[in-house]
């Protein structure tokens, strides 16, 4: 066996890889080449505005150029791939739409769900590749078939919570060689391989909002969804007006537009159907249950009546908490064991087993 786990040599196994521009996928690259490996470098171009004084956007036409100049000083082929109609189409209107019923959505993992581990993994069959390779940091642990997925080696950087929605079959395709790294050791690789990304910065938040503000995005492309309406308070009096409810995501206490209240206030509930933001106290936040949709399970089976012990997280950024979650077919419920701060819906809630990602869903409104 190969390292991607192929029982040929690597210069009989092709690889795709998925090259963002960045320091990880390109040493995803450099490092499969120096293996041996057939590698083919893509790049896609997603999005066609100007993302130049956004230094740390992963969709900027610089990244493009630096895909390109990586594939030549490791010398393997590239190619660039125009999924702007697919990336509008699945991610940017889905994140429109999501903010204008009152959600927060998580572009990134819509991307991943369908520009990146759709079409390009359906791209990357075409050209007859045994595998798609991308520089997430994640672990793919199994062989060919009913491989799992597990947190990356560095946690610092594990980007599991963006990937729960990979199917199986996805992931019996994909591989993910940055995952068995930590950073410091990929940047020490990237200097060692003469690469010209060796100190470009992480991309991080949304890569499309290229100005200071994600309602500037919306603003331009659904104007409408910036309708007045009135802000209450939890005993249901009427304490303000907002310009939208685009403009509040639940947990939120900046910018609300209310003064001189002596407790500090934040946004509990959105409700679109009435166009009204409801402020109250922090307290009002804590919950015990989150209700989810479009659960996606790729741990292992198990009965559906059966309520299964693991651990939850509702931010990429935060710690995972113990509780138990009852799934119904693509459905569920999550009740933590202690109390959390509650979440937007169109937030994700993905679900571990010590470090095996089990799977995850999107956040609902409650049922």
């Amino acid at each position: 066996m190969n390292s991607l786990g192929f029982d040929k040599k690597p210069s009989n196994t092709k690889v795709v890889v998925a090259m963002s521009g960045g320091v990880d996928s390109s040493v995803a690259a450099a490092i499969l080449k120096n293996q041996g490996y057939n590698v083919i470098g893509i790049t896609l171009r997603l999005y066609n505005q100007n993302t130049s004084n956004n230094p740390k956007s992963c969709c900027a036409g610089q990244d493009i150029e630096d895909a390109i100049s990586v594939s030549k000083k490791i010398d393997i082929s590239h190619k660039v791939f125009d999924y702007q109609s697919s990336f509008f189409n699945n991610v940017i209107d889905n994140f429109i739409e999501s903010y204008s019923e009152g959600e927060t959505p998580v572009p990134c993992i819509k991307c991943n769900q369908t520009v990146k581990f759709t079409d390009l993994l359906k791209a990357s069959r075409e050209l007859g590749a045994d595998a798609l390779v991308t520089g997430h940091y994640i672990r793919r642990v199994g062989g060919l078939k009913n491989a799992k997925l597990y947190r990356a080696k560095d946690l610092k950087k594990d980007q599991s919570y963006f990937l729960f929605a990979t199917t199986k079959d996805q992931i019996d395709y994909l591989r993910f060689p940055i995952g068995e790294y930590y950073k410091s050791e990929i940047r020490d690789l990237a200097k060692k391989y003469n690469l010209s990304v060796v100190s470009k910065p992480d991309s991080q938040d949304i890569c499309f909002v290229s100005s200071n503000s994600y309602r500037d995005l919306i603003k331009n492309l659904k104007p409408e969804s910036f309708k007045k309406g009135n802000i209450y308070s939890s005993e249901g009096e009427i304490i303000g007006e907002h310009n939208g409810i685009v403009n509040y995501t639940i947990g939120q206490r900046k910018g609300l537009g209310i003064n001189g209240n002596p407790k500090p206030l934040y946004v509990i509930n959105i409700d679109k159907k009435n166009n009204s933001v409801i402020l109250g106290e922090k307290k009002l936040l804590k919950k015990y249950k989150v209700f989810l949709k479009e659960v996606n399970w790729i741990g292992d089976n198990f009965s559906k009546e059966k309520i299964i012990k693991c651990t939850a997280k509702l931010r990429s950024t935060q710690s995972d908490m113990p509780g138990k979650l009852k799934l119904k077919e693509k459905s569920g419920i999550f009740e933590f064991d202690n109390e959390i701060i509650t979440t937007s819906p169109g937030q994700a809630c993905v679900f571990y087993y010590k470090n095996q990602v089990l799977g995850g869903g999107w956040v609902s409104k409650e049922q």
